[in-house]
């Protein structure tokens, strides 16, 4: 049995009675176990690993090479601070390589309970089956904050060696303090995270209803392609600020002096449709699922 055949099996909880707070007990308790699960997968290092090599390599090749992204947002101002390196690389990253990386352990984090055959055991361990969407759904969130916050972290922390801790210029032109500038880009991170977890519910989804994780994983992947490619054909104007894909960009107005709340406010609700909608269809899905074959 491999370390991950190990993990996929959550022990048999003590629990003689169960309380108002069984059901979060249970969800911490499965939690746990999908962590130690995420773990155990070459996945999910495979992703933190593009997470933390694209924004050192973006580094060096600054420091190697002169010129720059120019033409992307705080492109030219990457060398005057160290803070403007988080923001474009989370510019290059925002619309393909994060949404990939969520997709590796949104697209698999279910399907592979039904390749491993293991769903069964789970579901037969004093574990409700609301307790173990709701871990998974967890888990999920976890690993793509955590995949944000070491893509952003790297990025600072090898620009800031490199150029400094120094103020940031906005979009509208003032400067803003170093400090100032890092409570942006962690606000700038907070915003994303939301709009890319839209990304992470329907990988979960696709994940519960087709039980394939290679399946799950591609069609996440083309469903932020679609969104894109919808977006930029004519005629689509009515409907653009509604994608999920164009509130990629959102965060934008946090660079703005004063901060421009509209696209904020704006990417907030409807990512929060985005993420509702696919993780209600999951989850009774999986209530409903059969896993006598399993």
């Amino acid at each position: 049995m491999t370390t991950v055949e190990r993990a996929e099996s959550y022990p048999q909880a003590v629990t003689p009675s169960r309380t108002l707070l069984s059901p979060l007990r249970g969800v911490l308790f499965v939690y746990r176990w999908e962590l130690l699960k995420l773990r155990a997968q070459k996945r999910t290092y495979l992703g933190l690993g593009a997470g933390m090599i694209v924004p050192l390599a973006f580094v060096l090749a600054l420091v190697f090479r002169s010129g720059g992204p120019t033409d992307i947002t705080l492109g030219k101002y990457l060398r005057e601070s160290g803070l403007a390196t988080p923001f474009v690389v989370l510019e290059f990253m925002s619309i393909w390589g994060l949404p990939l990386i969520t997709a590796l352990v949104a697209g698999d984090i279910v399907a592979s309970e039904s390749h491993n055959g293991t769903l069964k055991t789970i579901l037969t361990r004093s574990r409700e089956r609301g307790e173990v969407f709701a871990a998974k759904v967890l888990a999920t969130a976890t690993y793509t904050v955590l995949a944000v916050l070491l893509m952003a972290g790297i990025g600072l922390a090898a620009a800031t060696a490199e150029w400094g801790f120094r103020p940031l210029t906005s979009l509208s032109g003032p400067r803003v303090s170093a400090l100032h500038s890092l409570v942006l880009l962690l606000a700038t991170l907070g915003v994303y995270l939301i709009v890319l977890y839209g990304i992470a519910a329907f990988g979960l989804m696709i994940s519960t209803v087709t039980r394939n994780s290679a399946a799950a994983v591609v069609s996440t992947l083309m469903f932020a392609l679609m969104m894109q490619l919808v977006g930029a054909l004519p005629g689509t104007q009515s409907i653009r600020p509604y994608l999920l894909s164009n509130q990629f960009t959102a965060w934008h107005g946090f660079l703005r002096t004063p901060v421009d709340w509209a696209p904020i406010g704006h990417a907030l609700w409807l990512s929060a449709l985005y993420i509702v909608v696919p993780l209600v269809a999951a989850y009774l899905v999986f209530l409903r699922r059969d896993v006598a074959g399993d």
